[in-house]
């Protein structure tokens, strides 16, 4: 029995190998419903949360590696991946470089970099959807005295008193 499956594997050229590594695919990652990893994950390829991870998540940036959280999955920490799939709960930052989705049942509470974004109705970012195009970190924008931005359509600069007056009003 073993010799004759020998026999077959000896026919077999060396080319064919490569092409069974390939065919194996991605390696896929996966934290269990039950399961809470405290500390920072690395990884190369597919994460998938179903659980919760206090800590921070990292890929290679010049990677094709994807996270996914699912809706039962957390993340308490800054997570920096290629590729984000997001429809569980996180708290903190997200770097994507390449792609990030957050799904209906996303909560995100931190800020989103993203070079390509696609977010469905009830997805929910409680921070900044800030755009960084090819990765890169975005420029630090000057903040207002005290390290708090202005509101969102504020006037950034220009004090009221420098401002001429666009109309006169009174009689003539």
């Amino acid at each position: 029995m073993f010799g004759e499956r020998d026999k077959k594997s000896a026919g077999k050229t060396e080319s064919t190998a490569p092409k069974e590594a390939a065919a194996l695919g991605k390696g896929a990652t996966l934290i269990a419903a039950n399961t809470r990893i405290e500390g920072d994950v690395h990884f190369l390829d597919q994460l998938l949360v179903n659980g919760e991870i206090n800590g921070n998540v990292h890929a290679d940036s010049d990677s094709d590696a994807g996270l996914t959280v699912s809706a039962k999955g957390s993340v308490n920490g800054e997570i920096r991946v290629p590729n984000v799939v997001i429809n569980g709960h996180v708290v903190g930052d997200i770097h994507a470089g390449k792609h990030v989705e957050l799904a209906a049942e996303a909560r995100v509470e931190g800020s989103v970099y993203y070079n390509l974004i696609e977010m469905v109705m009830g997805a929910r970012v409680d921070g900044n959807l800030v755009y960084t195009p090819s990765g890169e970190e975005p420029a630090k924008r000057p903040t207002a005295i005290g390290g708090r931005e202005p509101p969102m359509g504020a006037d950034r600069g220009n004090d009221a008193s420098d401002e001429s007056p666009t109309a006169a009003v009174g009689k003539s």
